[in-house]
Parts: C-alpha cells; structure tokens; sequence
C-alpha cells in the first residue's frame, strides 16, 4: 500500500476505528485546452493528474451517514432520509451532495433514465476523505471529492452505474448541492482519464475519446504554477460569465454556441453589445483551439501546441476576462523563459497556469517564476509537475 493509501487507511481509524471495506480514490484534473466550454455544449481537452483524493468508505448498520476530511474540521451527520440539497453547506456538500445525488438515482433510476433503481440496498456509510490535490487552484479537488465519493457509494450500494451517469451524478451533486454552474468536464477527466492521454470531451453528446500526448516520448512535460490566489465557482463571476454565454446564444439564435463557428463572428459582432461579444468569441475562438490542439498532437507532436496555448490565455484575458495579475505574471514568465506554450487553466479569477515546457528546462522555468513573483510582492508560487494518470478507481 502505497503513502496516500496509507494515510487514508490510517485517518479512518483515527475517526471511526477499526478498518474501512475498501478505499476509492480519483484525481484532479489539468485542462489542457477548453476553458468554460463544456456549459457552452463544446470541446475540452482535459488530463486527469496525479494528485488524488481518496475515500475510506464503510457500510453501516443503519442510514447515517458520516462524513470526516483531513483537511477540514468536525465531522458532518445526517440520515439518508435528511439529505436536503438546500440545507448542506460549506465543504461536506461535495460528499453529501453526491450522496443526495445517488440516492436519487437509486430511487428513480440514473440521470436521464439510466441505471438501475438500488434504494434498497442504500446503508448508512463512515466516509472519510484524504487528499494531496491543491484546493481552490484549478485543479478540480471538488471533482476529485465527487468521482471518489461517487465510485465508493457505487460499489457499496450495488446500483452498477457506469463512468458517464456517475459523472453526471457529480456534476448534478456541484450544481444542484454546493451552487456551481460547472459542467461536466471535470468530472469526466476525473472518471475517465488515462495515462499519457488527454480526454477529448464532447460536451454536448458526452462521447469522449482519447488522445495520446507523446509528452514522455518528446521529452516534454507539465508545470502546474498554483498562483495561491483563491477561487470559488460559486461566486458571481462564474456564473456572470455563464449568463452572458447564455445571452449571446439568444440572441443569436441557437440552443447553444457550440452551433456557432469562426465563420459567425462578423454577424455575432454586428448583432451583441462589446462585452456580450467578447464572451462569445472566447467560446466560438476556444472550441476551435481544442479542435486544433487535437490535430496538432495527431500530426504534429507535442511541440507544435504552443501557439494555441498561449493563444488561450490571451483570449481568456481578454475576451473572457477571468485572468488575475498573478496568472498573467505566471504565464508571461513561463513563455519568457522557454516554455513550448502556457496559460491559466481552470474557471479562473485565481488558481493555477500551466506551462508545456521541455523536460531540461523546468528546473529554470520554475526559478524564474519563483523570482518574478517574489519581486512584485506575490506570495510565492506553489509549481510542481503533473503528468497524465489513471483516473478514478478502487484501491482496497
């Protein structure tokens, strides 16, 4: 049993005593191209990492269930039949809102009508939750919580849903629970990832494929810059931004702007206000990114991605207006000092870049980084490396 495991094994005791029935665990995710296209019915390029969240899950006798994380205090309590999506707050809404969330599937079969109904074989549960990915950084830690917690319920349960209908679980459990307006890529790549492979999402049918990086091969690699500066999805800007989508779409016509294309930017400029305008470029300009990002890696290698990374971060700086100075700073750095191509990943307003940066240089990018943020009196970076892994799985 490897560290994490262990921990995980150890912190249950800690709280509940005796062992778990098994552990589950699921990752973070890195998007590599695709930012806020996945409500826009879009594409998205996600990579599940190798910073995971693990559960430690065990049946109980009755319908309580308990929820403990190391990295926050007290433990929460409630029964199955006292789930209430109105009335779970702070962090234990990730864990219980998939609870919420599976107990509705159980009863009324899976989202869309998929599953098999399982109430009756729904028990109390000890859940409790360790995890090494970085929070509020980007990094979908609240997906990892999800994917983990979803999986073990699964499995405990007996309710035999697949990867897709549990990432719809999480992604319902995100909006519904904690009040994120997220789609669900996060959850996808938390489900679905593979190592050394991207997951080619199509948010709007759901059908993924994946897609093989070559990073190891080219001799390139990630570097995650954790900015340190906080985010919530749940604020107003998250949602202000999915509002304008919504708008423009509207306006213009469609279900969606996933309908749209390059060829529809004139008419779309003729039609929106400045800044409805610049929100639907960013998603129109993005889609065709991840599409590009694709080919290039097919054709190309990894190499010849730089050009639509760095292309993403201007548009997210300026046609979506999402990027912080610290992002910025981290991004400017990184291409100054040789990166292949970066920019900021995830919702935005804080969190982490990502810089494509070769293998002999990651030493210097991240010195660099680290001295430029110290002289704009930044607090220092977090950055560290994350390569494509599995995603989520039983351990134990």
């Amino acid at each position: 049993m490897n560290e994490v495991l262990q921990l995980g094994s150890e912190y249950f005791s800690s709280q509940f005593g005796g062992v778990p029935d098994g552990l589950w665990s699921a990752p973070g995710r890195v998007n590599l191209i695709g930012e806020h296209t996945d409500y826009n019915d879009g594409f998205a390029l996600p990579i599940a990492i190798d910073k995971r969240t693990t559960v430690a899950a065990r049946a109980r006798a009755d319908r309580l269930l308990r929820v403990t994380s190391s990295s926050f205090p007290g433990m929460m309590e409630v029964s199955l039949e006292d789930l209430d999506p109105d009335a779970l707050t702070g962090w234990a809404a990730y864990p219980l809102g998939v609870a919420w969330a599976m107990s509705r599937a159980a009863a009324a079969g899976a989202p869309d009508g998929a599953g098999s109904g399982g109430a009756s074989r729904m028990s109390g549960l000890d859940l409790a939750l360790t995890s090494d990915v970085p929070a509020g950084a980007g990094l979908s830690s609240s997906a990892a919580v999800e994917c983990a917690v979803a999986l073990a319920l699964n499995d405990l349960w007996e309710l035999g849903l697949d990867r897709q209908e549990l990432a719809r679980i999480g992604q319902l459990a995100e909006n519904r629970v904690v009040g994120a307006p997220t789609g669900i890529m996060d959850q996808s790549a938390s489900l679905l990832g593979e190592p050394d492979h991207g997951i080619l999402l199509d948010c709007q049918s759901l059908v993924t494929e994946t897609v093989a990086l070559g990073f190891a091969g080219a001799g390139v690699g990630l570097l995650v810059i954790d900015t340190r500066t906080s985010h919530s999805h749940a604020d107003g800007g998250y949602a202000s931004r999915r509002r304008s989508c919504e708008d423009g779409a509207r306006r213009l016509g469609v279900g969606s702007l996933r309908a749209l294309g390059p060829d529809d930017l004139p008419r779309a400029a003729a039609q929106l206000d400045g800044q409805t305008y610049r929100r639907v470029r960013h998603i129109i300009t993005e889609n065709q990114r991840v599409l590009d990002t694709v080919a290039a890696l097919r054709t190309s290698g990894a190499a010849a991605i730089g050009p639509f990374l760095n292309e993403s971060h201007l548009s997210m700086r300026d046609d979506f207006e999402i990027s912080t100075p610290e992002l910025d700073l981290a991004v400017a750095g990184a291409q100054e000092l040789g990166a292949i191509g970066a920019r900021m990943t995830g919702g935005g307003f804080g969190g982490a870049a990502l810089a494509l940066v070769r293998n002999d240089d990651a030493g210097d990018v991240a010195g660099g980084i680290a001295r430029d943020f110290a002289r704009a009196g930044f607090t220092a970076p977090h950055i560290f490396p994350v390569t494509a892994s599995e995603g989520a799985r039983r351990e134990l």
